[in-house]
């Protein structure tokens, strides 16, 4: 009896996890898209990126119940609930990063209306590209139980972070230069910080697969390197000498 139980309890689990990757590749989907459509101003693939969110938050709920299910029928202990509790949290995660990807394309469609900012979007693809790389090799990590790879993955966020701090500057630079450029910047720099963002929730994602694997949270906490709300010299005033 106990051993049809743990094999009954085995599939639940590897249905949840099938949830999981499934959530995780329309994520990597609506991320490299998001970014598609704003280098390639494509309206049309924006629009896809926000529909496309409907299914992302579907399969959170999904998973949510069927998680609340295992628990409820199942009364995993030890191991077996602290992999019940990471579902949980990782698609919470991906949900949130689908919301990200989504308020990402609606503020391409908006852009689509302004003057194009000449080698604007570059940096905003060169970004979008780790972070969806990010994602997969975190999934990677969850599925083989690699806390080393998750480890690695946490440390690789602080590239974002000063990719972050280098289109910040970038943006001022170019409103410094032209004032009919500051419209279109704010909105471009609110979709890197929705990118840099994103960067965090993979980190958190992978500090679950740490706690998984471990028992435990890593040991240090990663430093920020997001500097752009201490540093005042990174929110001086527009307007020059």
């Amino acid at each position: 009896m106990q051993q049809h139980i743990a094999s009954v309890f085995d599939r639940d689990l590897e249905g949840i996890q099938a949830q999981i990757m499934k959530m995780g590749g329309l994520v990597e989907i609506a991320i490299r898209d998001a970014a598609l459509s704003l280098v390639n101003r494509d309206e049309e693939l924006a629009e896809q990126v926000r529909l496309g969110d409907k299914a992302i938050d579907a399969l959170e709920d999904q998973i949510n119940d069927e998680a609340a299910r295992v628990i409820a029928l199942r009364a995993p202990t030890a191991t077996d609930l602290r992999i019940v509790l990471s579902v949980m949290r990782i698609s919470g995660n991906l949900e949130r990063m689908g919301d990200l990807a989504k308020n990402l394309a609606k503020r391409t469609s908006v852009l689509m209306h302004m003057a194009d900012v000449d080698g604007a979007g570059t940096s905003i693809k060169r970004m979008a590209r780790e972070v969806e790389l990010m994602l997969k090799d975190g999934l990677d990590a969850y599925i083989q139980r690699d806390s080393n790879l998750a480890l690695d993955v946490i440390e690789r966020d602080s590239d974002v972070d000063q990719m972050y701090n280098a289109v910040f500057r970038e943006y001022l630079t170019f409103m410094m230069e032209d004032p009919r450029n500051i419209t279109p910047c704010m909105h471009l720099h609110f979709i890197a910080k929705n990118i840099e963002r994103m960067g965090d929730h993979i980190t958190s994602i992978c500090e679950q697969v740490v706690f998984l694997v471990e028992g435990k949270r890593p040991e240090e906490a990663r430093k920020k390197r997001d500097v752009t709300a201490v540093d005042a010299s990174l929110s001086a005033p527009l307007t020059g000498k």
